[in-house]
This record gives structure tokens, sequence and C-alpha cells, in this order.
């Protein structure tokens, strides 16, 4: 023992202590021990985290407003602009509202090109992705419009060769550069509409509001161009009725045409601004719902919804002969307008009779929705997404413009001294476009905003264990089985319940399903007839009179394209509608 005591007294140790690895060496009475490791440091207080959020939110909230504001300042010169030239304001051309549109599509096509080769590098700045912008059909859409924004586009540009002696070269480089912008838009859109934006967050927030604001102005600039051609159309056609022709102005060309097709160009132009109007909104909307993610923290939004159409036709047989009165009443209106008093007169009468059916249609199938709502017990989340939202506030803004119109002709029949047969048409008419947009703008913001809950049931699982339990003989075993066969009986009957809960869900659905469809048909139904030029604002000359013919100008030139834009979302909408029934 003593031996073995002076052996070590001098040896080296290794111990572990608590996990740590310690050196001991026994010099004597002495034990030294090696320093211990440095500590970590204490964890981040709540307050310290609370102040980063608060400085990163602070940070995010100034840029947003500072991008927002830029692009006001950008939409206001823009408009300036155009006002300034269709007032003919002295020293200030066509061609220099033109150079002001093509810098901004230069400027914005450069931030495209940024984006994509550059920001967009960082895969883990766009990792996640907002769900509901950017969905399949849009995309479709949006490039269907896009198609048609391009090939008028080359039909200006043919026409601009025709005359090529007696124009500017701008109005030569326009089409040219709007091509560019539109093919390089239309591939950015399909390829990051979804994404949730983390890297360069404030260069790419200006980016995107001046992507948002010159498609805006390229919108308004359309509106006007659009509806100044209607404008000289419609008051030829108050001949017509009675009213004295009034030209606001003729174009008049100081060359003539190289080529025999100049005017088949000009008139393929005119009827192709419907769809390229359309383009730019939708191109602002989906911009603008990237500008709003920018920043924001949605985790994983992807919702792959199975589409499908089973058991939807009795809404898509009301809706095609409801497209198919329309295709008709179209062709009536146009062939008749204009021509005598009487055709016009006929051809206006049949139109508003024609809008009452389908408007008193829309309107009891939208109620008939809202009431299957209000009768659902189905527990709902409401979706917090900016396109949701964005949605939302398009319905409602652009439900505005044929409101303003509706409530105009209301006030021109009461104080209107003369009341042709047709005007008499014109007051269900209008009552019924405030009411059927009022109902149907409830029933899609009540269905875009539902998100179901996951549906957990309890299983009846008191058969199985109780049978396990009467396996063992014991005095109890009658109660047992008395017991058995009540949780059978009770199970029994919960499953009764469930399969007609299950019945009574799928005849509601079904009837969602056909009332979405019908609605989506019908929408598309009453874009044709103001995108095809049947205005009966402006043809029947009425509201005119009362309000004086450059008023109400004004308000129809306004209001009209909004509520083409209108119709045009509200099918959009139903789409996503229909989709989150059928995933429902």
């Amino acid at each position: 023992m003593g031996t073995d005591m002076t052996d070590s007294s001098h040896s080296t140790e290794n111990a572990t202590i608590n996990g740590i690895s310690l050196e001991m060496k026994d010099m004597g009475n002495e034990i030294t021990l090696p320093p211990p490791p440095p500590s970590p440091p204490p964890p981040m207080s709540e307050p310290h985290i609370g102040a980063n959020v608060m400085t990163t939110s602070k940070r995010h909230k100034n840029s947003e407003i500072a991008s927002s504001q830029y692009g006001i300042n950008i939409f206001i010169l823009g408009l300036l602009l155009m006002l300034a030239t269709y007032l003919n304001i002295t020293g200030l051309s066509e061609g220099d509202r033109l150079i002001f549109l093509i810098a901004l599509m230069l400027v914005q096509v450069l931030w495209m090109i940024f984006y994509m080769a550059i920001g967009n590098r960082k895969k883990w700045a766009t990792a996640e992705k907002d769900g509901h912008a950017g969905a399949r059909w849009l995309k479709c859409g949006i490039g269907l419009f896009a198609g048609t924004t391009i090939a008028m586009h080359a039909l200006k540009l043919g026409y601009f060769i025709g005359y090529t002696e007696c124009k500017s070269i701008v109005e030569g480089m326009y089409p040219v550069t709007h091509i560019i912008h539109t093919i390089l838009q239309v591939y950015f859109l399909w390829r990051h509409s979804k994404d949730v934006i983390k890297s360069f967050k404030t260069l790419e927030r200006f980016g995107l509001i001046h992507s948002v604001y010159t498609n805006l102005l390229l919108w308004a600039s359309a509106v006007a161009t659009e509806s100044d051609h209607q404008l000289e159309e419609h008051m030829g056609r108050l001949t017509s009725l009675g009213f004295v022709n009034i030209t606001l102005h003729e174009d008049h060309m100081q060359c003539n045409c190289t080529s025999s097709l100049c005017d088949s160009f000009r008139r393929g132009i005119y009827y192709l601004y419907p769809f390229h109007i359309e383009y730019q909104i939708l191109a602002s909307a989906m911009l603008y719902v990237l500008w709003k993610n920018i920043g924001n923290n949605l985790g994983s939004r992807h919702h792959r919804s199975k589409l499908t159409f089973h058991g939807v036709v009795p809404g898509t047989l009301v809706g095609l002969i409801a497209l198919g009165a329309t295709v008709a009443t179209v062709a009536i209106y146009l062939l008749n307008i204009g021509r005598t008093k009487i055709k016009s007169e006929s051809a206006l009468s049949i139109y508003y009779i024609y809008s009452i059916v389908v408007l008193s249609l829309m309107s009891v199938v939208s109620l008939v929705g809202l009431m299957i709502h209000k009768l659902d017990a189905t527990p709902t989340l409401k979706e917090k997404s900016p396109a949701v939202k964005l949605d939302e506030n398009l319905l409602v803004g652009s439900a505005i413009g044929s409101w303003i119109t509706s409530w105009g002709s209301i006030i021109a029949i009461i104080f209107s001294d003369n009341h042709p047969a047709f005007i008499w048409y014109n007051i269900p008419y209008s009552i019924l476009v405030i009411l059927e947009k009022y109902l149907q703008n409830m029933f899609i913001i009540t269905y875009i905003n539902r998100k179901h809950k996951q549906n957990t049931r309890t299983p009846c699982v008191g058969i199985s264990i109780m049978s396990h339990e009467t396996r063992f003989p014991s005095k109890n075993t009658d109660f047992r089985t008395g017991n058995e066969n009540k949780h059978h009986d009770r199970c029994h009957i919960t499953q009764q319940d469930s399969t007609s809960q299950d019945t009574c869900a799928k005849i509601k659905k079904a009837m969602l399903k056909n009332i979405t469809v019908a609605l989506f048909l019908c929408n598309i139904s009453l874009w044709i007839p103001p995108a095809f030029g049947c205005r009966p604002q402006y043809d029947n000359g009425l509201e005119a009179v009362v309000f004086g013919f450059i008023p109400w100008i004004i308000v129809i030139d306004i209001s009209v394209p909004f509520s083409i834009f209108y119709r045009m979302h509200s099918t959009y909408s139903l789409f996503d509608v229909y989709c989150k029934i059928g995933s429902s």
C-alpha cells in the first residue's frame, strides 16, 4: 500500500467532472486544474429582441412609405402630362408624353433584368412563396391579354410605317418599346409572381412600385385613347335619336398612307384596346401584390387544389344560355344603333330587357349563395394574404364606376322632361346594376376569405376496447356487455348523424359550385357588351341632356373602364372561389 501511494504521488490522472475532461497532477498536497472553458454569452433578453424587431419593422415601414410616395408622384406627373396633351397646351406635344412613357418602361425593363440576373440568385432571398398570388389561371389570363397587346402594338407599328412621312419617330419607338416591355414583364410575372422578396428590399420596393405605376399610366393612356375613339362614334349615333350631332375633333393626316392596309390597321387597333386595358390593370395588380409581400413572413403557402367540374351541369347550362343571349344582343345592338330612330330605340330596349333578365338571375343566385353561407356551421378562418385583401379592395373599388352611372341614370329619368319608351326599362336596369354588384361582392368576398380548419373527428373506439375486456370472465361480465351495447348504439347513432351531415354538405357544395359557375359565365357575358361598343349610357342621350354633354362624357369616360374591369376581375375572383369550394 505504501509503495503504491508513493508511486502515485507524482502520477498524472485524468478525470471527468460534469462531462469536462480534467487533468489532475498530484504534486504533494497541491492539485492544479486547467482553467475552465469560457462561458457562453448570456441569451439575449426579450427587451433586446423586441427592440431589434421594432427597428426592423420601422425600417420596413419607412421604405414602404417612401416608395409609395415616389410612385404616387410619378403617377400624378404622368396624368398631368396626359391632361395637358389632350387640352392642347402650347409647347407640349403628344411626342413629349410618349417620351415620358418610354423612359418609364425602359427603367422598369432595367430593373426586371437586375432582379432576375442578380437579386434572384440568392435562393434564400425568395425561399418563401405566397400561394395566393400568381395562380396558374391568372398567369394564363395575363398571357392571353399580353398576346393581344403585342398584336395591337404590331398594328400600331404598321400604321406608323404607312404614315412615316408625317409622323414623329417617337410614335414608332413607342410600340417597339411597349412590345419589349410586355414580353419581359409577362416572363417576369410568370416566374416571380409568388416571390416573397428578402434581399435588396429597399431597392426592390422602389423597382416594384415604379412598375406598378408605370402600368397604371399605360392603362390610363389606353383608356383615354379608347374613350376618345368611342366618343366620336357615339356622338354620331345620337343623330338617329334626334339629338344634334357633335364632333369634338377629327384626326386628319398631313400625308397619304403608303399602304392600302392603314384603315384596316386602325380599325384593328381599336378592337384590341379592351384586351390591352385589361392586361395593364391586371399586371399592375400582380406587381402590387409582389410589392406588399416584400419582407413578409408568410411561411409556406402553396395551395394546390384539385380542380374538378363534376356536378356543375345546371350552372354551366345557365351560363352558356346567358352567353349565347349576349352574343345575339350585341349583334342586334351594333347593327341597329344609329341607323334610324325606330331601330335605335328598339336596340336600346332589347339591350335593357336582356340586361334585366341576366342581372336578376345573378342577384338571386348570389343571394342563395349568401344564405348557404349563413346556414353553414363549419368553422372557418380568415385569409391574411395581401393578394386576397387586394381582390376584395378591387372588387369594391371598381364597382363604384357602375354605381355612379346607375345613380346618374336614375336622377336623369326622374328630372327629365322627355320620356321615350325605352327609358322605362332603364329604371329597373339601373337599380339591378346596383343591387347585383352589392350582392355579388358580398358573395365573392365571403368565400375568398374562407380558410377551412382541419376537420378532426373522434372515432368510436369504445367497442374495440370493451371487446377485449369481455374476454376475461368476471362478475361484471353482464354489466360490461350492457355497457358495450350502449357504446355500440351510441356509435351507430353518431355514424348516422355523420352520414346525414356529409350528404347535406355535398348538396351545399354542389349548389355553391353551380352558383359560382353560373356567375362566372354571366360576368363574362356582361363584360362583352361594353368592351365591344354597347354603351347605352352614351347612346340614349337622356343623361347627357340632363347633366350636360361634357360633364356626362367625363363621368362615362371615367366610370365605364372601371365597370369593364369589374366584370373581368369578378371572373378571376369567382374562379378562385370555385377552387376553394372544390377543395373544401
